[in-house]
């Protein structure tokens, strides 16, 4: 296991510079591809990468639901919430951001199946709220509103250009994500962090990394709730 993360954050140094090179366009997306994978159910990315590590896998498979939903005051989240933030986020950026289309939250109805209040991204919530929302949350739609933003996201990344990697993230767009609500007022400085990065950046952080930082919290999470 802690092998499987080694690999994954080694492999990340190597999408680091594919993404830094032209010429290997499609070598950055192969490799942006299986770091995706690695963190979601196999369901929500489908492919080559199928028989590959999944670190979603680890720390979703058979979870008790109060293990799902209980807060922890360190790291201050509860698992429930880590997936619902990172999928946000992950729809957010790739789906705004990088493609300049709609949102799966808002397309696909995703508001009412959840069963949570929040529209936006999370990133202000109080203690009081997220115990609330990890409370409320339907979990079979959360996991089936991650496999449906990590889907879109596979379909988006293997269509971009290497222009398109390239440019910075545009304005309209983080107006866009503003006026929508999806990054509440109180965290704009989210918004002016996208804003410094290009696309290939974007690839670097919200489908991968922070992904990937998340679950981490998560595994920590469950290996104290399940001793």
């Amino acid at each position: 296991m802690e092998t499987n993360r080694q690999a994954w954050n080694e492999r990340q140094k190597e999408l680091r510079a594919a993404l830094a090179n032209p010429a290997m366009h499609a070598r950055a997306i192969e490799l942006f591809l299986e770091q995706h994978a690695c963190l979601h159910l196999r369901r929500g990315a489908p492919g080559r990468a199928a028989a590959a590590w999944r670190f979603a896998e680890e720390v979703c498979a058979e979870l008790p639901e109060p293990a799902w939903r209980f807060y922890a005051p360190q790291p201050g989240h509860s698992i429930a919430w880590m997936l619902w933030h990172s999928a946000r986020i992950e729809d957010v950026t790739m789906n705004i951001l990088l493609a300049g289309g709609e949102q799966v939250f808002a397309r696909q109805g995703w508001a009412a199946r959840l069963q949570v209040a929040a529209r936006d991204t999370g990133n202000a919530m109080s203690p009081e709220q997220i115990e609330a929302l990890s409370r409320a949350i339907d979990l079979q739609a959360l996991l089936d509103y991650r496999d449906a933003v990590g889907r879109a996201t596979r379909e988006i990344v293997a269509q971009a250009s290497p222009a398109q990697l390239k440019a910075k993230v545009d304005a309209a767009r983080l107006e866009r994500v503003r006026v929508e609500g999806a990054v509440p007022d109180a965290a704009r400085e989210i918004l002016d962090y996208w804003g410094g990065l290009t696309g290939a950046g974007l690839l670097l952080m919200p489908p991968t990394r922070h992904n990937f930082v998340h679950l981490n919290e998560a595994l920590r999470l469950r290996q104290k709730l399940l001793r």
